[in-house]
């Protein structure tokens, strides 16, 4: 289950506003989820429920957007809001044709070229639990049109642009289980 929520919060309230996100998605699956709920953390952090091993979820909160995701599978999930993005960060965490493919993109178009590729990163690195540790210019992601060619096995990745180019969100799964 998914959802997406655009809505004018303040940036503190957009936390609170996807575990409201992730409540109603949980109800969904007859889950009761509280500050109270069990939570087991992984070895680098990520959440998952004690009670409920076999259900995963995964939350994200930008300006202007919050996400929320619930599968059987392992899942990330990411979203963003289209800005000039900075090329240091580029350098760090995009691969040689990733790099090549923005800058080759016309200038109109860098932004959110930007956003889609990085939020695709974001999602896998929060689906294998391990965040911004990963060496993020190994998930290489290129476009066909609308279709996400990358070499990562084992995974499903969409991606949604929103608000003709405003907001970007990415999800994957992860078709097989890693040990926490």
């Amino acid at each position: 289950m998914l959802i997406i929520s655009m809505i004018g919060l303040d940036k503190r309230e957009f936390h609170s506003h996807a575990h409201k996100m992730l409540r109603e998605c949980l109800r969904n699956k007859g889950i009761e989820y509280s500050e109270a709920t069990p939570v087991t953390r992984g070895r680098l952090g990520k959440p998952s429920l004690t009670e409920h091993p076999d259900v995963h979820y995964n939350i994200s909160h930008a300006d202007g957007i919050a996400a929320c995701m619930v599968s059987e599978l392992e899942c990330g999930i990411d979203c963003e809001n289209v800005r000039d993005f900075h090329p240091s960060v580029m350098k760090r965490a995009f691969s040689a044709k990733e790099r090549e493919m923005v800058e080759k993109a016309p200038e109109s178009e860098r932004n959110l070229l930007f956003f889609r590729l990085w939020t695709l990163k974001e999602a896998y690195v929060k689906a294998l639990g391990t965040g911004i540790s990963y060496p993020l210019a190994d998930a290489e992601f290129i476009f066909d049109g609308d279709n996400i060619e990358t070499d990562i096995d084992n995974c499903y990745f969409r991606q949604y642009i929103l608000k003709n180019g405003r907001y970007v969100v990415s999800i994957c799964e992860i078709k097989r289980k890693f040990p926490r």
